[in-house]
């Protein structure tokens, strides 16, 4: 998906995301997304059929990304709790750096928008699962995590940790420092979570 977006249709992502920040899903509309452009709506809607279309092209993009990067941070050669910091390093570092991401991803509007856009949400989180299960069984089965119950159930512990913490931070308007507070709550999970 990320070869087959356009410039055009990566800025229009781009100018969606800052308007779902600004405005919140209510907010972004056909009409909103040319005036934040300076395009007419038919220049949007040659690149998409619908607001729907963008959300999911921003969300597919967004899954893309983060899986790229994921990817290459789980297979390198580190014990699994540098892989796992290192992961959580990397989401904190993409979204302090594309904060109107963090808005698409950990706003409640959206799952009301659309099943479509719900599964979109959902591959997001399939992502993160498929890459961080394996981290952590091997974690596990090296004596680094505790063992006292499934990857899978201790990876949705880790998981919601980490998103309370994004969307706090979506919903004071980035009004904090995410590194700050995302490191602290990545190291206090290391601690729960080793043995």
């Amino acid at each position: 998906m990320i070869a087959e977006i356009t410039d055009r249709q990566l800025e229009i992502i781009e100018a969606s995301s800052k308007l779902l920040t600004e405005k919140g899903v209510s907010g972004l509309t056909i009409k909103n997304i040319a005036k934040e452009m300076e395009f007419s709506e038919s220049a949007v809607y040659r690149h998409f059929k619908s607001k729907e279309d963008i959300i999911i092209a921003m969300l597919s993009y967004l899954a893309e990304n983060m899986n790229l990067r994921l990817t290459k941070i789980c297979k390198s050669e580190e014990p699994s709790i540098q892989k796992l910091v290192a992961v959580f390093q990397s989401q904190l570092d993409f979204f302090e750096a594309n904060p109107n991401f963090a808005v698409a991803v950990f706003s409640d509007g959206l799952f009301e928008e659309s099943q479509k856009i719900n599964e979109a949400i959902q591959r997001i989180m399939a992502v993160n699962m498929k890459n961080l299960i394996p981290v952590v069984a091997e974690g596990q089965s090296r004596g680094e995590f505790i063992n006292t119950m499934a990857p899978e159930e201790l990876m949705h512990i880790v998981m919601g940790s980490f998103r309370l913490q994004m969307y706090k931070w979506t919903i004071s308007n980035m009004n904090f420092n995410i590194q700050i507070d995302g490191k602290r709550v990545i190291n206090n999970l290391i601690k729960l979570i080793t043995p």
